[in-house]
């Protein structure tokens, strides 16, 4: 078997934007209730600003009937969306946006102070992600993604959120920051096009840049927590909807994936090798139900995540073929489990109008019309400080 080269790189040959510089917002003039932090993941669905680059996808040409009008109406229909959300989210991670220049017009028109974001992209690419946030961002990196000769369609953007509680006039900034900060991991991962097995090692790919990240960050600051968002283009059982057959980017916490992780032609040996997790765990990411995620069959050590959609969830945020997917994403690192700083409170679906039909079936933007949101539906993640 020919074996795969991986390449990870910040900040090389990535389109990177961003603006920061402003104080966090006082929660109690905000009318939010203190100590507590909302985070939105969403793919969009190709949010194209009004002018031609040469990288739109079709219909979003002024030749096609696009333009700036239809451009700020939208911007003022996801706005209004997102206005009427309660808790209004305090942090936006957005997958399928144009540009940094998308992220601010869209800041500047939500209400809440939105004063930071940051937007990446691969040069050439029609589509990036982004983040928009009321707390200020630091440490933020964008990492491309090869294998082989494939790069992912669009790099993982990391931004650390420091946030800042409204009960103390000290800013998270300082003191114990592993115990108060967070690392987000902003995902649009590789999509199915061309068959799931030939895509699932673009998408194992961006999971081991990932693992390789939350490993450093784990060295450095071992009590930092970790949320990894966005659409992964991959569902939480994915494994099972294969067959058993195929080692996915995500893989859940039970004993048939951890064997056979550690026969896959990567390891060693046909025992079992607890011993030996961090060679064992090469390329995917075990999601588990626990709280906090320690994994129940996999070695210990083996780097796990909380899966809402194991525990919490119903339905799904993507319909395909009159099917709920689960493949939009926030899995929660341990830290964010052990009471002390923020911790893990809830998630929820937004699967009410504007972004879905009566039905709760998400409602597509049509660039003919104007009318619809999205073919994916949000996810709300909920935090609490703890003292």
């Amino acid at each position: 078997m020919k074996q795969q080269k991986f390449l990870a790189a910040a900040l090389a040959g990535l389109l990177l934007t961003g603006c920061a510089g402003c104080a966090a917002p006082d929660e109690e003039k905000a009318g939010k209730a203190p100590g507590k932090l909302s985070v939105m993941t969403w793919n969009v669905h190709n949010l194209f600003d009004g002018e031609d680059n040469g990288y739109e996808y079709d219909e979003f040409l002024k030749s096609q009937g696009w333009s700036a009008e239809k451009y700020l109406g939208r911007i003022n229909a996801i706005s209004d969306a997102i206005g009427r959300i309660q808790p209004q989210p305090d942090i936006i991670l957005l997958q399928e946006i144009e540009s940094g220049k998308v992220l601010e017009d869209l800041s500047r028109s939500l209400n809440g102070g939105y004063s930071q974001s940051h937007f990446a992209a691969n040069p050439g690419a029609a589509v990036g992600v982004g983040i928009i946030s009321k707390y200020p961002l630091s440490d933020v990196k964008a990492h491309s993604v090869t294998v082989e000769s494939d790069t992912a369609p669009r790099p993982v953007l990391e931004a650390r959120i420091e946030a800042k509680d409204a009960r103390s006039s000290e800013s998270f900034q300082g003191g114990n920051i592993s115990q108060k900060s967070l690392a987000i991991f902003i995902c649009h991962w590789k999509s199915k096009l061309g068959g799931d097995e030939a895509t699932e090692s673009t998408r194992r790919a961006s999971a081991r840049v990932i693992l390789r990240r939350v490993r450093e960050l784990r060295e450095t600051e071992p009590e930092l927590g970790i949320i990894i968002a966005g659409d992964l283009n991959q569902n939480y059982d994915e494994f099972y909807r294969q067959n058993a057959e195929m080692i996915c980017a995500l893989l859940p916490d039970d004993p048939y994936c951890a064997l056979l992780a550690a026969k896959h032609p990567m390891q060693l040996a046909e025992k079992f090798p607890w011993q030996q997790s961090l060679s064992v765990q090469k390329d995917f990411i075990v999601i588990s139900k626990n709280m906090p995620p320690v994994p129940d069959n996999f070695p210990p050590g083996t780097i796990t995540f909380y899966s809402p959609w194991i525990r919490e969830l119903e339905d799904g945020s993507y319909y395909y073929k009159n099917n709920w997917e689960t493949i939009d994403h926030f899995l929660v690192s341990h830290q964010l489990f052990d009471d002390t700083g923020w911790e893990y409170e809830k998630t929820a679906i937004v699967n009410i109008p504007p972004f879905a039909n009566e039905s709760g079936i998400p409602a597509p933007y049509s660039s003919r019309t104007g009318l619809g949101m999205s073919d994916h539906l949000p996810l709300m993640l909920f935090l609490a400080m703890k003292d």
